[in-house]
């Protein structure tokens, strides 16, 4: 594909054909298109002639950018958003259907749960996020929540090219302040809710928020939809959006008149909630815990009906889709066998809010104590780590600080700090030793939930990546138990 093919900029000098697309000069091959993306440490102008030399022949970058002579260079004020388009028109295909959720906590339950009601319809479905791309046959494991422009096309037209007609995108801030989704064809954008988070990379709530709602403003189109949670603070100004360009909108929640939540009781193994939509009440069971659970299932719904509101018969199909719904991996995720029959759940819950919603959704399903371990990572949002441990020690029963992820930091200073805000939690440095002491004490009617990494392969000390997944320790912990007792 010839470089005036991508870009309207080119039009005078030489139009090299464009062979690929790259923002790492380490995977630059002749004949590609390197974007010198400018980073919040690294510019990536400073990659030019690496790029250059391994065979790049044209460059995208902000204006003022020097190249070498023979190079083609695409100046832009904004070179995010250009990749971007760039890469849209050099991928191509994009599926028929493509939907977009944001906000701080269930994104990625949300397009898992949309991901499942479209297959109960009988589409071939996807959904790319913090656990990648999932469906069709074609999972493979990411390590970013939306992945980067040239990635995210890539994947888009393989998608395609497999038959899928429909998939699901989880819109992190970060993506969206980045640029990332600019390009895909949104039609249906959905809203979860807004708590602290990512703070060390906006600065000020404003600031997140307005990343968010870069998905109303600038991605999804006029003819799009927009979902969104009646139940929050910024359900107005959402609104405001939408009304200001032109984007209609269906709400849920319990003050949601869309899809509008009339009870939600918790069950054993679930719990039973009552919906209204369009006059008409239906009352189901959801075999997933948690009120917030709820919410994101009726936040998958809203997103599903959006596509055809006025089709009573789509409706209900979808509506008898909810009771068949599966949890997504480390999302109050249940890990079997306890002797005790306590139960032990892993989730990915990082954020004040996203603990305390996990610890009230706990409580009514727990006949003995409630359990928490959890703990803050490092070199991120230092200012969360007392709110973390005081919404732990007290809302659970027995908390229980340990590491997450310290990074570059030293953990027990985490650990102190997170210490701060409580007054009865333990402290257990190492998060494998905090796992077995805690299934270990676990009684018949108790209930722990091991929160912050969720489906997280690995512990990230230093500059290392040490293998580590909550559930499998859960499950060795668990083993252990019974070896004792078995004894």
């Amino acid at each position: 594909m010839r470089l005036s093919e991508l870009t309207d900029i080119v039009r005078d000098g030489p139009d090299p054909e464009i062979l690929g697309l790259s923002a790492d000069s380490r995977q630059v091959q002749p004949g590609f298109l390197f974007a010198a993306l400018p980073g919040v440490s690294i510019d990536g102008a400073q990659y030019i002639e690496d790029a250059v030399s391994r065979g790049a022949v044209a460059v995208v970058a902000q204006k003022g950018t020097k190249v070498p002579d023979g190079i083609v260079l695409i100046e832009e004020g904004n070179p995010r958003r250009k990749t971007s388009l760039i890469a849209a028109r050099f991928y191509g295909r994009q599926p028929e259907r493509i939907i977009a959720v944001t906000g701080t906590n269930g994104k990625t339950s949300v397009v898992n749960f949309v991901q499942q009601i479209w297959e109960s319809l009988g589409y071939k479905a996807a959904c790319i996020g913090t656990l990648g791309v999932r469906g069709a046959g074609m999972d493979k494991a990411g390590s970013l929540t939306t992945p980067d422009p040239i990635l995210l096309h890539a994947v888009l037209a393989d998608l395609a090219a497999a038959g899928v007609t429909h998939v699901a995108i989880e819109a992190s801030s970060h993506g969206l302040s980045q640029y990332r989704l600019d390009g895909v064809q949104v039609s249906v954008a959905g809203f979860t809710n807004l708590s602290r988070d990512h703070l060390d990379y906006h600065g000020h709530m404003d600031d997140y928020l307005a990343a968010k709602t870069r998905l109303f403003a600038d991605v999804l189109g006029e003819s799009g939809a927009a979902v969104l949670n009646a139940d929050i603070s910024e359900y107005k100004a959402l609104k405001k959006i939408c009304k200001k360009h032109k984007i209609g909108f269906l709400d849920y929640g319990r003050h949601g008149k869309g899809v509008h939540l009339k009870s939600c009781d918790p069950l054993p193994q679930g719990q039973k909630i009552k919906i209204e939509i369009g006059g008409h009440t239906d009352e189901l069971v959801l075999p997933v815990i948690g009120g917030f659970q709820a919410m994101n299932a009726l936040c998958a719904l809203g997103i599903v009906i959006a596509e055809r509101p006025d089709d009573a018969a789509w409706i209900d199909k979808s509506i008898k889709a909810l009771p068949e719904l599966k949890s997504a991996p480390g999302r109050l995720q249940l890990v079997e066998g306890h002797p005790e029959e306590a139960a032990v759940y892993v989730d990915y819950a990082h954020t004040p809010d996203a603990l305390e919603n996990i610890l009230k959704a706990l409580r009514p399903h727990t006949k003995g104590r409630l359990f928490c371990i959890v703990g803050c990572g490092g070199d991120r949002d230092a200012g969360k780590r007392a709110v973390m441990g005081r919404a732990a020690d007290e809302m659970a029963d027995i908390a229980i600080i340990t590491d997450d992820n310290p990074r570059s930091e030293d953990p027990a200073k985490i650990r102190t700090a997170m210490m701060e805000g409580t007054k009865n939690a333990r402290e257990i440095g190492g998060r494998r030793e905090a796992i077995r002491a805690a299934v270990k004490e676990l009684k018949k009617g108790d209930v722990l939930v091991i929160a912050g990494k969720g489906h997280e392969q690995g512990q990230i000390v230093g500059d290392r990546v040490e293998p580590f997944d909550d559930v499998e320790e859960a499950y060795k912990a668990i083993a252990i138990v019974k070896e004792s007792m078995a004894a």
